[in-house]
């Protein structure tokens, strides 16, 4: 499946460009240093299996029986565009999560999720996103990558502004939330960090937790690259117009990305909620009716 491409999209990487051609008036708070991981981030778990490379401009999780590790921002934010370049453990990964999320704290919490579910070796890595607002999540979906993302670095990308959050993968769109608190739908509106975190899934990740961890193949190791963030962290402006991802050319997708969406959902989607009568005969109020 990893000969099968696609041609990447590259709206999103102009939008960087303009950002800094034009130099919009934005908020103080935007970071754009992207060569000390220290300033930015923080290790909040497995410490002992963090690794820092390339003066704090990579950084290496490691997985074995013993322990995972995670790492956040030190900063939450209310909207923005945030990427991240990811490559994933090789070879025999079944049972292993490598979660890329923004969450935010405290009860009835709002999320957004990455996670890689872990697969025997030339078996797909399945990507499965999830969008939780105000606690309610289960709202899943499940795509296979045109390509073998444990080989080399990619962009995951998250855009969030008040009307629409779009799940990127190297600029293409794989999923589109849209805000319909007109209709009572949930919105995730809370101050969010910036998660990563690789840990032992293997109750669940990979086959519905039939197929389980192979511990000879540990440490299992995951790489993560590009730690700027454009993000807006001055709560409660950060519906504000000022700051790119906020304008109106990113309420809703063009009509090249909306026909590049629609092809790589027709091929790759897997698992989506909204489908799934068995487990919702009422389809939740948010999904396609």
């Amino acid at each position: 499946m990893y000969s099968l491409q696609i041609p990447t999209m590259n709206y999103y990487a102009l939008w960087f460009l303009a950002y800094f051609l034009i130099g919009g008036v934005l908020s103080k708070r935007i970071i754009r240093d992207t060569n000390i991981f220290d300033k930015h981030y923080q290790v909040t778990w497995g410490k002992d299996h963090v690794l820092l490379l390339n003066q704090g401009k990579e950084i290496q999780l490691s997985m074995d029986n013993t322990s995972g590790a995670g790492f956040e921002s030190k900063l939450g934010f209310g909207s923005g565009f945030f990427n991240l370049r990811i490559k994933l453990p090789p070879k025999d990964s079944a049972g292993v999560v490598t979660a890329y999320y923004l969450s935010s704290y405290g009860n009835n919490h709002d999320e957004l999720d990455f996670e890689f579910l872990g697969n025997r070796p030339g078996k797909p890595i399945t990507l499965q996103t999830n969008v939780f607002a105000n606690g309610l999540g289960n709202r899943e979906q499940r795509t296979y990558l045109w390509f073998d993302p444990t080989a080399d670095f990619h962009n995951y990308q998250i855009l969030w502004n008040p009307h629409q959050i779009v799940f990127l993968v190297d600029e293409i769109p794989i999923r589109v939330y849209k805000n319909k608190t007109k209709i009572g739908v949930e919105y995730p509106s809370k101050a969010m960090h910036i998660e990563v975190s690789l840990w032992n899934g293997e109750s669940w990740a990979t086959d519905g937790g039939k197929t389980k961890t192979n511990w000879s193949y540990a440490p299992f190791q995951a790489h993560f690259q590009g730690f700027s963030i454009n993000g807006c962290s001055s709560l409660p402006a950060c519906s504000s117009a000022n700051y790119w991802w906020n304008a109106r050319k990113y309420w809703k997708l063009d009509a090249a990305q909306q026909k590049t969406y629609q092809d790589v959902r027709r091929k790759y989607l897997t698992y989506d909620y909204c489908s799934d009568t068995p487990r919702f005969p009422t389809p939740p109020p948010e999904c396609p009716q």
